[in-house]
């Protein structure tokens, strides 16, 4: 289904494709083996996304011949971490206003310093296994009333707690993109990259080292052996594990594990044709500047290599809503109306990109918690298990850094600070009967105020 133009444009419509425009070299399915039979191992990981193959890379550059086994249900980069939007910049858990005003200032400002460093790892990491990053600034801009007024609250907390987070005027802002805007916030150090090319680099360099990926093998059990360890079920086959990660994200429920509420949202991303020299000059391809609208649900752009304009933002929805009377699914009634809404935004964004094609566009899948921060902690009832997941849209620094955190805690090299949110639980929200209806309407809430701000 393409965008549709008013009658007057001769110009061919191709439908867009449903998938991001990278394929990101993702082993093909049917060359990962799945688990079959009785297997032991060391350590095991259960997610082959970003959290899980960095937690299975560090655990190995710890303890080089470890027994590390990575097991996914589909492969590598199938969920949230090949369907991410590719920017990569600080900020983790509520904004910065807010954490001040809930957390106070020494928790806030450790919040934040710990979301720089995951940036700086991330992009340490990318070095290491040579993904190509595009590194810039990125810019959180005011558009409309209810920008401004979350920006001036942000700009202010981060003076207050002395971040290196300056402000923008809208001219400031004209010099890097020339977007109209009323003000802006600058983080210095960020970068865009392929998300999915990421993942499959950490896959590659995982095996190189030892460890064991199994792909088509999704967990449907698990107990506690007699020796202390946990036992995991799968279709075919049993794995006994010493100590392990579920880097699961928003599928806990689905596994049972006492993490409390990690609810899984959908959230929407399109991308366009590419963009014609001139354009990309005045959407900042020389500074490699991100933006991302202040307003809440706003959309946030960025461009590719190939001169594309990737565009995320809108709605977020929960998967899997029952058919309406029209015999429409609600999930697939709200992802045509973002895909729309998100279009629209990019037409409206420049001149220069009214006539702008659509050629791809998606959905993934994010993790959120009922106070905005992550869960990272040992599993209560599993030995030896940890959990990762609620990074709340923020999972491309913050899901390596905590990796990395993890592997060091499962090989007693946990000295040093720990996360400002380390913790094995979020708080519970039931997301069946009432409590869905109630996270439903919660998102349209948010939704109507995006649209009448847009």
């Amino acid at each position: 289904m393409g965008e549709h133009r008013p009658c007057g444009d001769t110009k061919v419509q191709v439908p867009a494709v449903v998938g991001p425009p990278w394929r990101g070299g993702r082993p093909e399915d049917h060359q990962l083996p799945c688990v079959r039979g009785l297997l032991s191992a060391d350590f095991t990981v259960v997610g082959a996304g970003l959290a899980g193959l960095s937690t299975a890379y560090h655990l190995l550059c710890h303890s080089p011949g470890a027994d590390v086994v990575v097991v996914d249900a589909g492969h590598p980069a199938a969920g949230a971490s090949g369907h991410g939007t590719g920017l990569l910049g600080p900020r983790a858990g509520p904004p910065v206003d807010r954490a001040l005003r809930r957390f106070g200032p020494d928790t806030a400002r450790r919040m934040h310093l710990a979301s720089e460093d995951a940036v700086a790892g991330a992009l340490e990491l990318c070095r290491a296994l040579d993904v190509p990053v595009r590194t810039g600034e990125q810019l959180v801009v005011a558009r409309s009333a209810e920008g401004l007024a979350r920006l001036s609250a942000q700009s202010a907390a981060c003076r207050e707690l002395g971040l290196d987070v300056p402000p923008l005027s809208a001219a400031g802002v004209r010099e890097r993109i020339d977007v109209p805007c009323q003000a802006g916030l600058l983080y210095r150090r960020a970068a865009t990259l392929d998300p999915a090319r990421l993942t499959a680099a950490l896959a590659r360099a995982c095996v190189a080292n030892g460890a064991r990926l199994y792909g088509r093998s999704p967990v449907v059990g698990r107990d506690v052996t007699g020796s202390g360890g946990t036992r995991l079920l799968f279709p075919r086959g049993e794995l006994r594990t010493g100590a392990g990660v579920f880097a699961v994200n928003g599928g806990a429920g689905a596994l049972g594990l006492p993490v409390g509420t990690v609810a899984p949202l959908e959230v929407h991303a399109i991308a366009t044709e590419p963009l014609k020299p001139a354009v990309r000059e005045v959407l900042g391809e020389a500074s490699g500047a991100s933006l991302i609208d202040a307003a809440r649900l706003a959309p946030y752009f960025r461009l590719t290599p190939d001169g594309r304009l990737v565009v995320g933002g809108g709605r977020a929805s929960l998967p899997g809503e029952a058919a309406c009377a029209a015999g429409v699914r609600r999930d697939d009634r709200v992802r045509l109306a973002t895909w729309r809404w998100l279009a629209e935004r990019v037409r409206g964004l420049h001149p220069l990109l009214a006539d702008t094609d659509v050629t791809h566009r998606w959905t993934g899948r994010i993790g959120v918690t009922l106070d905005d921060l992550p869960v990272v902690g040992p599993v209560a009832d599993s030995p030896g298990m940890w959990f990762i997941g609620g990074c709340g849209g923020h999972g491309l620094a913050l899901s390596i850094a905590h990796g990395a955190y993890v592997a060091r805690q499962l090989v007693g090299g946990g000295a040093g600070p720990s996360l400002p949110w380390h913790r094995s639980a979020a708080p519970p929200l039931p997301l069946g009967g009432v409590g869905r209806a109630v996270l439903r309407r919660y998102l349209e809430r948010l939704d109507r105020g995006v649209r009448k701000t847009a």
